[in-house]
């Protein structure tokens, strides 16, 4: 946003200031190119979107969803979420590459010859800001992302509007598997880094994300019929060669971040106290995978922290408890940039099905959503895993307590899914946090940002009044 309205101020200042007959001859640097080439941007959108979302994942949706908790530096674990320190501020994340993807779906709809990037900008569009309303609720939507043709104090909309309404979140989806049915021509998609130009891919990973959204908004709206013929054509990721993610490298430039940055930042986080006692329970082997055993343990045991410690009131020896696995720092080329997964679609559809949204196999479903999620995580799946805790009618559970915990476990590092998921389902029961800056209640909405505050006041003030004054605790629409 911010980037949004510097520009219409520094075009501002030039039209007011140098208006001369030769300005636009006199200011053109001929040797700097005055629009960028989609297949460029599309590589920026999609790597920067990822990496910045799988090192927020770290940094803050883990502690959101404890999968891990922070030593210092720790007022986001504390649930002050007005306070961002080494993450937490996902805000600019989406709107800047929002704004550079609406570059992208503009030059697809005005030069015949990029018409090709329409359908992969209209999927891309749907996914970011499914992710952004998912987070804040009501945001500015349908007035942002136009560049010159936009306005620098767009309104809020209502969740309900961007996911339903013409141009919204579903009807995008639609139209992005659309465009690329209709499209007959034979220029490639470039830049593609998630399908390498497989336009069969997207239309595979838009109805995936139909499914996960038709599913995310069943509460409010009634997604059988739909969620069923998707299901029922089978056009969907189901294997995790389709999964929609990029690989990390071991090498700068595309590196995970945790593992350019100073030790200390990464041994500021630990396996939380809930995530042990999840994997413990389940004798889950990918723990294996996610921690490295306590340093000061002589038998390799694991140990994890209840999030939210008051650092000036506890003492902790980092040595005591469980870092994050070597393939989050020294081997991160095992490590993905996570769009939506087969497990992940997998698991939804069980969700689905064993609450009689569709009609199916759920215990099928599931079992496959487990097999996957572990194949994913490069880890061997026990034989006896699935006939124990992790059963799908395991003693003193429910079916959709086992699937959403399957998910949440899974979902590590991947943004802020695992809290998303929490707080639609209430799965897995999340731990009372330590020294609790929000009255120990688990937050259910991330807040708007303070730079909203100073420079949208007007649209900003009127969505801060819906949110109880920009609360926490307010559940957005899918949720209420």
């Amino acid at each position: 946003m911010k980037n949004i309205i510097y520009l219409y101020i520094v075009l501002g200042l030039l039209t007011t200031v140098s208006c001369t007959k030769d300005f636009e001859e006199i200011n053109t640097n001929p040797n700097s190119p005055i629009s960028v080439q989609p297949s460029l941007l599309l590589r920026q959108v999609i790597y920067d979107y990822g990496e910045n979302m799988s090192y927020e994942g770290f940094v803050a949706g883990d502690l959101l969803s404890q999968h891990r908790t922070a030593l210092d530096f720790n007022l986001f674990d504390r649930h002050a979420l007005k306070s961002p320190q080494l993450g937490g501020n996902p805000w600019p994340i989406f709107y800047t590459n929002l704004r550079d993807n609406e570059i992208i779906l503009n030059q697809s709809r005005t030069v015949e010859t990029f018409s090709v990037y329409e359908g992969p900008a209209l999927i891309l569009k749907a996914y970011m800001a499914a992710g952004l309303t998912d987070l804040f609720g009501d945001v500015p939507y349908f007035e942002a992302f136009n560049g010159v043709n936009g306005t620098v104090t767009p309104a809020y909309d209502l969740q309900e509007d961007i996911y339903l309404n013409e141009n919204g979140i579903l009807d995008n989806l639609d139209k992005g598997i659309a465009a690329i049915e209709s499209y007959n021509d034979v220029i490639p998609l470039e830049g593609d880094i998630l399908f390498n130009g497989d336009l069969s891919a997207w239309i595979r990973f838009a109805n995936s994300l139909k499914i996960k959204h038709l599913l995310r908004i069943s509460g409010q709206v009634d997604v059988s019929e739909e969620l069923q013929n998707i299901y029922n054509q089978g056009n969907y990721i189901t294997t995790n060669v389709q999964n929609a993610i990029f690989n990390f490298t071991n090498t700068d430039p595309n590196s995970f971040r945790l593992a350019q940055l100073r030790v200390g930042d990464f041994n500021n986080f630990v396996m939380s106290q809930t995530m042990e006692d999840i994997l413990t329970y389940l004798d889950d082997t990918r723990i294996h995978t996610f921690f490295r055993p306590f340093t000061s343990s002589t038998t390799g045991e694991f140990n994890g922290l209840i999030n939210g410690i008051d650092p000036s009131a506890t003492s902790v020896t980092l040595a005591d408890y469980s870092l994050a696995g070597t393939s989050f720092r020294e081997d991160t080329s095992t490590l993905d940039a996570n769009f939506i997964t087969a497990w992940e679609v997998q698991f939804a559809l069980a969700e689905a099905a064993a609450n009689n949204v569709i009609i199916a196999d759920a215990q099928n479903l599931y079992e496959n959503g487990v097999a996957l999620a572990f194949q994913y995580w490069n880890t061997d799946l026990p034989a006896n895993y699935l006939s124990g805790n992790a059963a799908y009618n395991a003693a003193g559970t429910t079916p959709t307590q086992q699937i959403i915990t399957q998910k949440w476990i899974a979902n590590l590092i991947n943004g802020y899914e695992g809290w998303v998921e929490f707080r639609r389902t209430g799965f897995p029961e999340l731990l009372t946090i330590s020294a609790s800056f929000n009255n120990d209640i688990i937050p259910v909405r991330m807040p708007y940002p303070a730079e909203e505050e100073a420079l949208n006041n007007e649209n900003y003030s009127q969505a801060a009044a819906a949110t109880n004054d920009n609360s926490i605790n307010v559940p957005v629409w899918w949720n209420e």
